[in-house]
Formats: C-alpha cells, structure tokens, sequence
C-alpha cells in the first residue's frame, strides 16, 4: 500500500511540473517584441544601489554615461549602502554629468532590509515618475534604456528586463551563465502567461506612482530580498496595470557570474530565502510542489536499489521529459534573447541542478547567507 501511495505522489507532482514547464514554454511564444527606442514623456530616475563595488563600479558608471537617451529626460542616483571599500570615492572623483548623483543610505534607515533600503532610499530622493533599477556590478549598451523603457504604455506598471552573465571561458561561467538564463527564461515565460513570479532587479523598470499605490516595500522591510519579484508580484495582483517582459535585445544587462562555488551558493542562497514570503499561498504551494519533485528525483533512485525496481519508470519519464521540455525552453529563449548562449553543458548543467535546488532551497529558506560582506539571519 505504501508503494502505491508513493508511486501516486510521484506521478502527481511530475505531472504538476511538466504543466508547469509547459506554461513556461507557451508563456514564452506569447511574448511580444518592441524594437523602437522610446522616449517617454515622463522623466527617468536610474537607481543604482551600490556596496563595496570598487571593482565594478566604474565600468557601470562608463556605460551610464554612454546611454543614447536625453539627458534632460533622466535622473541616475547612485545608492551607497554603507560601503567600507572606496567605491564612494571612486565614483564621486569621476562622475562629472550634472544629472549623475550619489548619495548615501543613513546607517539607522529600515537596518535590515539591506539592499532593499537603498532603493528605497534612492526612490525617496528620486526626481521621475518612472523608476528604473540595476546593479552597480552591470554593463549594458548604449540604447539599453530607450529599449527597456519601449516597453512601457499607459497601462503597463512594471516591465522585467533580461540580465545575462558573461561566459568568461571557463566550465563554471559557462554552466552558471546557462543556469541563470533558464531562470531569465523561466520568469519572461511566466509573465507571457499571465503569472508574474520570478525577474532580477539588475533591470527593471516601474512607476513610481505605481510603486506608492502598492506601499512600496512597507510590508517587506524585514526581508533582506524581493526588492524585484515581491515587488512585480504586488503590482500585477493589487492594480490593474500590466506586467510586461523585455524582448528587446538592446535591453539586456550584463554582469559577471560568481568567481567560486561559495559566492554561487550564497547567492542562491539569498535568492531561494524569498520564496516563503510570497503573498499568494497558491504560489508558495506551486513552489513546494516543485521543489517536492526535485527531490523526488533524489529518493527514486534510492527506492529503486532499496524496495522496488519498479520506481525505475517514474523515475526514466520523469528526468527524461524534464530533460526534453526544459531543453526546449533553453532553444527558445536563446532564439529570443541570447544568441551567444552555448547549449553544450546542458546535460550537465541538468544533472548538477537536481542537487543544487535541494540545498539551496532548504538553506534559502532555513538557514543565514552572506551577501556583500553582511551576514543576513533568517
């Protein structure tokens, strides 16, 4: 009795993942592209939270000062959220365009929210009726906002834009630059299908008005994470403006992939510990279910060798079609997004995701991470 209750969860939660992948891939065929560079009537602010970046932050700042945007139209803000680095010094010593600003988060503002203070910070300080976001860690072309922004209509109150690591050359960078595009690919397909979820906030566009009618971050500031998904998620449930996904190509934002397994882990980490704070339940549930299957695939084998061959078949059909649909996923969203992604390390980048979404998930949402030299409590 216990074998069949067992193969039936199996079955039931393989099911309600490959509807799942199915939604994601359909999602992404009704997407739709916006090629023409926008300028928009209302004025921009570009928050851009920074903390210890003094390596990265004067690429960032080079490619802000190349944007092919009016510069009467925009606003950048540069957010010092306590840095102990000189990257304060090094931006305030090369910034010379009157619309580029730093300021700095006082120490006692919303202590724990971490990055999310800082954006709100520099929202508070903001001059647009329309916000955008990206990380100080990020380089992206020269018509990189008009794109984005090409996106934003009267009735559209948040647009998610695509974030690509670099491929530095190495089997690391290659699978992470792989694993993270199937996230991308994952949260445009589900905002084609009407199920906001998942977006980074390394490219991001908003109201403001918009962002004050939801309250902002008021019922999130003890979260370190979700200035992104938690956000999108509230506009697309509380009002009745769009959620749009950026197809443009001139839109993408780049960054670089973690340089070791443990900054890989800790992000994952911090990324995973936002999920349990969803508003929906139905969403949390759907995110339990996944992960329930995921680990599934782990005891099946066990199953297998320790009460019944028969666990063998729900085990085959359920990487196999795993296998089959998220690959698809991948080839559509590099047709769409990432011509220059390499599908080579698939298959490895799919058996070392198995593992890594177990941990990370239970971690995430149990246990402390690091992030920018913080040490976070759950």
């Amino acid at each position: 009795m216990i074998d069949y209750i067992l193969y039936a969860i199996f079955i039931l939660l393989f099911i309600n993942y490959v509807i799942f992948l199915i939604t994601v891939l359909s999602g992404l065929s009704k997407l739709k592209t916006f090629s023409n560079k926008k300028i928009l009537d209302e004025f921009i602010s570009i928050i851009i939270p920074f903390r210890n970046e003094a390596e990265n932050i004067l690429n960032n700042l080079k490619s802000i000062k190349k944007l092919n945007y009016p510069v009467d139209k925009f606003e950048v803000i540069y957010v010092n959220d306590s840095s102990s680095d000189n990257s304060f010094d090094l931006l305030t010593n090369n910034i010379t365009a009157e619309n580029i600003k730093v300021i700095s988060v006082p120490e006692t503002f919303s202590p724990n929210a971490h990055k999310k203070r800082a954006v709100r910070y520099g929202i508070e300080n903001a001059n647009g009726e329309i916000i955008v976001t990206t990380d100080a860690d990020c380089v992206f072309n020269n018509d990189w906002l008009g794109a984005l922004l090409s996106n934003l209509d009267e009735d559209t109150g948040f647009v998610s834009g695509p974030v690509e690591f670099y491929d530095e050359g190495n089997l690391f960078s290659k699978l992470q630059k792989l694993e993270f595009a199937g996230l991308i690919f994952t949260g445009a397909g589900l905002i084609g299908a009407g199920k906001p979820t998942i977006c980074n906030a390394a490219n991001t566009a908003y109201r403001k008005k918009v962002f004050e009618q939801v309250n902002g971050f008021a019922d999130q500031m003890d979260l370190s994470s979700g200035d992104d998904e938690l956000l999108m998620q509230k506009i697309a449930k509380d009002t009745d403006y769009k959620v749009k996904f950026s197809l443009n190509k001139n839109s993408i934002v780049k960054t670089k992939a973690n340089n070791s397994l443990n900054s890989f882990y800790q992000q994952r980490k911090r990324w995973a510990s936002k999920g349990l704070f969803y508003r929906s339940k139905i969403l949390i549930a759907a995110l339990i279910l996944i992960y329930l299957f995921y680990l599934g695939l782990i005891i099946q084998p066990i199953l297998i060798f320790s009460v019944s061959i028969d666990y063998i078949f729900i085990f085959v059909i359920s990487l196999s079609l795993k296998f089959f649909l998220e690959y698809l996923i991948m080839k559509r969203g590099k047709i769409l997004l990432f011509d220059t992604l390499s599908l080579k390390p698939f298959l490895i980048a799919e058996m070392l995701q198995i593992p890594y979404i177990i941990i990370a998930g239970i971690a995430g949402a149990f246990g402390n991470y690091k992030w920018k030299g913080r040490k976070v409590k759950r």
